[in-house]
């Protein structure tokens, strides 16, 4: 005689969420399934189906890789955080990702080297940065032939040596324009600043022109060659675009999960620091983007948006309470590090905002 089991229990047999069962019945992908009254009761020798989510995102056995910069508001803290809300049981089948502010990649990295998704697209306003992708994903070995050059150079040499060597690279990176011709060149400089500048920063003035001074590493990997690699190998298959972020719209759908990481609000006077380019991300920006989260919510995505939270500083501050009242707020810890002063660089809470 055929005997049954409930939704529940084909949940904790299968180690899945009874919503996921119940959606599993309702798409009759799980045999001999029917609705007794207001619940599903399954075949006990029912097998759990194959589902298409974890098909499509499997977690793989690669070789991990790490993003080539460091950069400000960087994510390598917080991936695992932020990463539970892709795969949250949704019933929504995730197989493309976006991320339109991409900056250093820590999150998109440590998903390409987990997961397969059928579309992977990441784009962000930084010419240089975004130049750098592109050589690393198509020039990789005339990219580690100059970088390692300018290792063997910069290293051996005393502090008025590495001062020389820097600010020569410096001007020439301001000189240069960015084009075909200067690519790998102006990919090898900008990597060789960001690991030898002050604190990994990313600034420019108001011509554009790259400014920060050096910093006091002592022994700085300029070539990582084996995480360069890696990561030309994984970018073979992403779309790299640069411009705004609002492009990314004619690649989003409802099987796309979205990762926005813009420019942090201030939260005090003294930590202004949002201009990575030389328009700066101020507060009527802040509700341009907000504009764009409610089409691309509207296009079905599931998204999660970074943020500064404004209350660390100011109790009755409520611009993102405000702003994104329509969604789900979450409050997380994460140290800050771009501060020159080290005992100001405890935890503070920053903002996930999600649908």
């Amino acid at each position: 005689m055929l005997s049954f089991i409930s939704a529940k229990e084909a949940a904790e047999k299968w180690d899945i969420s009874p919503r996921r069962v119940s959606v599993l019945c309702g798409e009759k992908r799980i045999d001999g399934a029917m609705m007794v009254g207001n619940m599903w009761i399954i075949p006990s020798t029912a097998q759990k189906p194959v589902d298409k989510r974890t098909i499509k995102n499997e977690k793989l056995k690669k070789i991990a890789i790490k993003p080539f910069v460091k950069w400000a508001g960087g994510k390598s803290q917080v991936t695992d955080e932020i990463e539970k809300y892709i795969f949250s049981d949704s019933g929504k089948v995730i197989t493309k990702y976006a991320e339109p502010m991409v900056g250093g990649g820590a999150l998109a990295f440590d998903l390409l080297s987990k997961y397969n998704f059928e579309s992977f697209y990441v784009s962000d306003s930084n010419a240089e940065l975004i130049n750098a992708y592109n050589v690393i994903k198509s020039d990789v070995k005339p990219l580690i032939s100059k970088l390692t050059e300018m290792q063997l150079s910069f290293l051996p040499m005393d502090e008025n040596g590495r001062k020389f060597y820097y600010y020569s690279v410096r001007d020439k990176f301001n000189s240069v324009q960015l084009n075909g011709s200067a690519s790998v060149v102006k990919a090898a400089q900008f990597i060789f600043l960001n690991k030898t500048c002050f604190n990994g920063l990313y600034r420019v003035n108001k011509k554009g022109q790259f400014n920060v001074p050096m910093g006091a590493y002592k022994n700085p990997t300029i070539c990582d060659e084996a995480n360069l690699i890696n990561l030309s190998s994984a970018l073979q298959n992403v779309e790299i675009v640069c411009g705004d972020y609002t492009l990314s719209e004619k690649f989003i759908d409802e099987n796309t999960f979205v990762y926005i990481d813009p420019p942090y609000r201030p939260i005090s006077q003294t930590s202004g620091f949002t201009s990575y380019n030389i328009d700066a991300f101020d507060d009527n920006e802040q509700r341009r983007l907000a504009e764009y989260v409610d089409r691309i919510n509207g296009k079905g995505a599931k998204f999660v948006l970074s943020n500064s939270d404004p209350k660390n500083t100011n109790k009755e501050d409520n611009f993102f309470d405000d702003l994104y009242s329509n969604y789900k707020i979450e409050r997380i810890y994460a140290a800050r590090s771009v501060n020159s002063k080290g005992n100001s660089r405890g935890k503070i809470s920053e903002l996930l905002i999600h649908n």
